[in-house]
């Protein structure tokens, strides 16, 4: 019989429901055991409609199930550091949705409970479990775009109407920069293996929605005289791209982080669509999750990533509010 990562849920959003749930189904490690909400009812419903065979009516039941060996964390952004530090106390490893955490330093005090703990932390950005972002990166180090000038992400899209969203609560991590401004920032510092150096953003604030950022554009300064500049938005039309401009050619990632895997590579010779299997990216996820557990693969995003990563967040948080440039 094929060894399995037991899984708990705890909460019932979106994300888990239709995305991660069913990627830890289709994994080759991985099988979902149990689901947490506040409301049993919700609880109940929810593991009845996915096969989920035990539902909880509340989160420390869960963490009390002796049958479970890692929790799956989509709660709100303000209830990430939390529940995870309850998880790796209770020896549970540990997959938090993105951001991992308010700011760096509730995200270092997460690091910290892992490694006290002895358990797995990770931050589930599933694009970079693809393999074409390896791919993509050993196009660049082979030259064949020579050396890189620029980075451009964007992530944006438009759910403002939407006015009780948790996205739309201040006090809860809402605003666009925590939720898919987030993507754009981690794949430079993925593709460029460098940390940036100062961030400037420029971001609507809207009142309406408990004034966060809506819309938020900014640039980042890496070394070697490479900026990333980017936008995100959740009251814009969508769009999920990256471009990685070199001085003899560029990457187009038209999808960069949902959908279609395809991306292009434009030279003086032309432009070539490299093709990709059709991959489950929350499936990937869950199998290096998984086999970092075991030991059976090194760990490529350790806690420090996603501290690095907030650490960025923040600053371009207080590039936004304040509309000064801020060093890191």
């Amino acid at each position: 019989m094929t060894r399995k990562l037991r899984w708990g849920v705890i909460g019932c959003a979106g994300i888990a429901v239709h995305s991660v749930i069913p990627g830890i189904k289709l994994s080759e490690t991985g099988e979902v055991t149990a689901i947490a909400s506040r409301d049993s009812a919700k609880a109940e419903e929810t593991a009845a409609k996915l096969g989920i065979a035990k539902a909880y009516g509340s989160y420390e039941e869960i963490l009390a199930d002796q049958d479970i060996d890692a929790i799956y964390i989509p709660l709100p952004n303000h209830l990430h550091m939390e529940w995870s530090i309850r998880a790796m106390e209770a020896g549970k490893h540990v997959l938090c949705e993105k951001p991992i955490a308010l700011n760096a330093e509730e995200a270092q005090r997460m690091a910290d409970a892992a490694e006290k703990n002895d358990v797995h932390l990770a931050e589930a950005f599933m694009y970079r479990n693809h393999p074409r972002y390896d791919e993509i990166k050993a196009i660049i180090d082979s030259g064949e775009i020579g050396e890189i000038r620029g980075i451009h992400g964007a992530f944006t899209f438009n759910n403002a109407g939407d006015a009780k969203n948790v996205r739309y609560r201040k006090d809860w991590g809402g605003g666009s920069l925590y939720d898919v401004g987030c993507y754009p920032i981690s794949a430079a510092r993925l593709i460029l293996g460098a940390e940036p150096e100062a961030a400037t953003v420029h971001a609507l604030i809207s009142p309406e929605h408990d004034n966060v950022d809506m819309m938020a554009s900014g640039i980042l300064e890496f070394p070697n005289n490479v900026a990333l500049t980017f936008d995100c938005g959740m009251w814009a039309a969508f769009r999920n791209t990256l471009e990685v401009l070199g001085t003899e050619g560029r990457i187009e990632v038209p999808s960069a982080f949902i959908g279609d895997a395809e991306y292009y590579v434009i030279t003086k010779d032309g432009k070539r669509e490299v093709k990709q299997p059709s991959l489950n990216q929350y499936a990937l996820q869950a199998d290096a999750f998984a086999r970092n557990v075991w030991g059976e693969q090194p760990v490529r995003f350790a806690p420090a990533d996603a501290v690095a990563n907030m650490k960025v967040i923040d600053a371009c948080l207080e590039s936004a509010y304040s509309r000064k440039r801020v060093t890191l």
